[in-house]
């Protein structure tokens, strides 16, 4: 009955704490919370099992060390174990696998009817930002004032990726995904930006000698101030 009550109340204690990010972005969209999540698991996931492999590493070492000349238990195995640790790393992974899937499955879908459309073309070496049913462009480099794609905060805003030669990379590391732009392919996202700020972006594909000029910034604001944006650029 102790036993029962400590592990409840240690389950209850964790439900209540936020687990550390363990090296990742702090995520600033829908999307990019449900990768967090993903990598949170899996973290969490290898910190178990390498915490059972060296406790039987350990209990090993200490239990069956050599104390005297006494032959050790000949027994040529033992079936229950023999099933047990190999039936438990195919349910460790297929359930990861499935959780995978999953998530995969919720990033790339793409919603019917988005707030808003944006085009978003890569170049060497820069990035033009289409806004087609508001006539808006925005067109630049990084060298010296990186271009912004504007988005409105808690919206669903696809984004419709080409590039005009070779491959790019469209990355935001407070989304959590990139995804490339190649000629001919047809490569769309939704981002749902959860968070008000600037957010640096860049091309994640080598496409060339001047490659670093290839930043831009993503600036999230509210509904109101995204309009008054697109009203003064339109």
């Amino acid at each position: 009955m102790r036993r029962r009550s400590v592990l409840f109340a240690g389950a209850l204690l964790l439900a209540g704490c936020e687990l550390p990010s363990f090296g990742a972005p702090d995520p600033a969209s829908a999307q990019g919370s449900d990768v967090e999540s993903m990598w949170k698991l899996f973290f969490l996931a290898g910190l178990v099992v390498a915490a059972f492999v060296w406790g039987l590493i350990a209990f090993v070492t200490i239990r069956c060390r050599r104390r005297d000349d006494t032959i050790p238990n000949q027994r040529s195995g033992n079936i229950r174990l023999e099933i047990l640790y190999t039936a438990t790393p195919i349910v460790v992974v297929a359930v990861l696998f499935g959780l995978s899937v999953a998530t995969e499955q919720r990033l790339t879908r793409t919603a019917d009817h988005p707030a808003f459309v944006v085009n978003v073309t890569g170049f060497q070496w820069g990035w033009r930002f289409e806004y087609p049913s508001e006539h808006v462009t925005v067109l630049g480099t990084g060298e010296s004032t990186p271009p912004e794609l504007v988005l409105p905060v808690d919206e669903t805003v696809q984004l419709v990726l080409s590039t005009n030669d070779v491959i790019h990379s469209f990355f935001v590391p407070h989304f959590l995904e990139k995804r490339d732009l190649i000629q001919g392919v047809d490569n769309k996202i939704d981002v749902t930006p959860t968070k008000v700020g600037r957010f640096d972006g860049r091309c994640a594909e080598f496409c060339g000698l001047d490659h670093w000029r290839m930043n831009f910034v993503v600036d999230v604001m509210s509904r109101a101030d995204f309009d008054q944006w697109l009203a003064a650029h339109r």
